[in-house]
C-alpha cells in the first residue's frame, strides 16, 4: 500500500512539472539550469549530510553519482527540445512507454528480479496504452486540426515527437537502473543519492548560468513561477519513486508510476487543446487497467 501511495505521488507531481516545462517553452539551457538549482537547495538539508558519510566511506561512489547525473542532464535537455518540436501528448506517451519497457527489461537482465506473470503482463498493457496516446496523432502549428492536408503536415511532427520521445525513453531507462542498483543493492539513502546526482547536474548545466549572468537574472525573474514548480516537482518526484524501489521491484514501480501519462493526455486535451481526445482517452483506460494488473501482481 506504501509503495502505492509513494508511487501516485510521484505520478502526479511528475506530470505537473512537465506540463509547467511543455509551457514554457522559451526557457532554454538557463531555465532547466535554474531549476535544478532549486533542487539542489531543496533537498540539501536532508541530502548533503548522509550522502557526505556515504562518499567518505565508499569513495568509488562518486563515479556512478557522475554517471547519474550526467543522465539526468542529458534527460532534462532532450525532453526540452522534444517538446519544442512535437505535442507533449504525444511526446511524453512516447518517453514513458520506452523507459518503462526498457528498464523492465533490464530489472531482469540485469538485477535478476522475477516478476510475476500477472505483473509482466501489466507492464505490457501499460506500454500499450502509452504507444496509443502518443500514435494518435498531433497538429501541426498553425494548422487545422482536420482533414488530408493537416494530416499531411502533421505527419512530420508526430514522427519527431516519436523519434524524440523514445531517445527519451532509452536515457530513463539508464538513469532508472543505476539509481534502482544505488538505492536497492547499494544501500543508500534516495534523497542522499538523488541529491548527489543533482549536484552533478547542477555541474553539467551550471556553466549556462555563469556565462551570461546577467541573462540568467534576466531568465529567473521572467519564469520564476515555473522555475521553483519544476525545481520543487522534479526532484519530490522521482525521490518519492526512489523510495518505491525500496519497497517493490523495480520491474513493477517503473511501468506502474507511468499511471502520470493519462493525467498528461487529458491535459493536453483540456488545457493545451491537443486534439484527438477520445483516442488518448482510450489509451489512458489501457494505462489505467495495466497499472491495476500490477497492483494485482
Amino acid at each position: 500500500m506504501l509503495a502505492a501511495l509513494l508511487i501516485a505521488g510521484g505520478a502526479v507531481a511528475h506530470a505537473a512539472w512537465n506540463l509547467v516545462l511543455k509551457a514554457t517553452p522559451a526557457g532554454g539551457v538557463r531555465f532547466l539550469a535554474l531549476t535544478v538549482v532549486v533542487s539542489v537547495a531543496v533537498l540539501a538539508p536532508l541530502g548533503a549530510a548522509p550522502l557526505a558519510a556515504a562518499v567518505v566511506e565508499r569513495p568509488w561512489l562518486v563515479a556512478p553519482l557522475l554517471l547519474s547525473g550526467a543522465l539526468h542532464s542529458g534527460y532534462f535537455l532532450l525532453l526540452q527540445r522534444a517538446y519544442r518540436a512535437a505535442d507533449v501528448s504525444v511526446v511524453y506517451p512516447a518517453a514513458r512507454g520506452t523507459g518503462p519497457l526498457l528498464s523492465v527489461v533490464a530489472a531482469v537482465v540485469v538485477l535478476g528480479e522475477r516478476p510475476g506473470a500477472l505483473a509482466l503482463v501489466g507492464a505490457a498493457v501499460v506500454v500499450t496504452g502509452v504507444v496509443v496516446i502518443g500514435l494518435v496523432g498531433a497538429r501541426a502549428p498553425g494548422a487545422p486540426r482536420s482533414g488530408d492536408a493537416a494530416d499531411a503536415r502533421g505527419r512530420p511532427r508526430l514522427a519527431r515527437g516519436v523519434a524524440l520521445g523514445a531517445a527519451v525513453g532509452v536515457v530513463i531507462a539508464g538513469y532508472t537502473l543505476l539509481d534502482a542498483v544505488a538505492v536497492t543493492r547499494l544501500g543508500l539513502e534516495p534523497v542522499a543519492w538523488f541529491w548527489g546526482s543533482l549536484v552533478v547536474q547542477l555541474l553539467v548545466l551550471g556553466p549556462w548560468l555563469a556565462a551570461r549572468p546577467r541573462s540568467a537574472a534576466a531568465t529567473a525573474r521572467r519564469h520564476l513561477p515555473a522555475v521553483l514548480a519544476v525545481g520543487i516537482l522534479s526532484p519530490l518526484a522521482y525521490v518519492l519513486v526512489l523510495a518505491a524501489y525500496e519497497l517493490a521491484p523495480v520491474a513493477i514501480v517503473a511501468p506502474a508510476r507511468e499511471a502520470s501519462v493519462v493525467l498528461v493526455a487529458l491535459a493536453g486535451w483540456l488545457l493545451l487543446r491537443e486534439p484527438h481526445p477520445a483516442q488518448r482517452l482510450v489509451g489512458s483506460a489501457i494505462v489505467l487497467a495495466g497499472v491495476a494488473l500490477l497492483a494485482v501482481g
